[in-house]
């Protein structure tokens, strides 16, 4: 197998693309390589089946959407409150709606895990390691809420992202309340 990993990260870059665009129908080894401008073959030396190259496409997604160290600097310093909540989530919601390429990519691996028991169990493991990672920094940062808490926002994000990138409720709304409204409402501050 390569191991030039800058160019496995083209790859899967150009498969993002490529997802977010044409779809898990549309997403084949030529059309990554066509889409990374490599010659044909590059993408499949890299990733030797569709379920490969569709899980190494997960796990790119998740650094992609990683959160900025000077953003969350800044955050980390305040009380951890509710409010400090809010603005947590307004900035995950931010960078799933600020890159819409990488969140309808997401989904569409989501659906063809659903169908495909390898990518199934490589994106689960993904999703979970985050999850994980999400309550252990929401119980380690002393924020109200725990592990429930937690799932249910991301529930809710992913439902709100669905609604915004893909024909939703047809009805206008400002991300940032419906942000709030949700973290107020899923956490309770006791």
């Amino acid at each position: 197998m390569p191991r030039n990993p800058e160019r496995r990260t083209q790859l899967a870059d150009a498969g993002l693309a490529v997802l977010a665009e044409a779809g898990a129908r549309g997403l084949t080894h030529r059309a990554v390589d066509a889409a990374a401008g490599l010659p044909a073959g590059t993408a499949s030396n890299y990733f030797r089946t569709r379920d490969a190259l569709l899980g190494a496409l997960g796990e790119r997604i998740f650094e992609r959407l990683a959160p900025d160290e000077a953003v969350l600097e800044p955050l980390a310093k305040r009380e951890p409150t509710i409010d400090l909540v809010v603005d947590y989530v307004r900035y995950i919601v931010e960078r799933l709606l600020g890159r819409p390429e990488l969140t309808l990519a997401l989904f569409e691996l989501r659906l063809e895990a659903a169908r495909r028991p390898v990518l199934h169990e490589i994106l689960s493991r993904t999703l979970r390691q985050g999850f994980d990672a999400d309550v252990s920094f929401h119980v380690n940062a002393g924020l109200p809420g725990g592990a429930e808490e937690v799932r249910l926002l991301h529930f809710a994000i992913d439902g709100l992202a669905l609604d915004h990138l893909t024909p939703g409720t047809g009805r206008p709304y400002d991300v940032d309340a419906v942000t709030t409204r949700l973290v107020r409402r899923l956490i309770r501050a006791d």
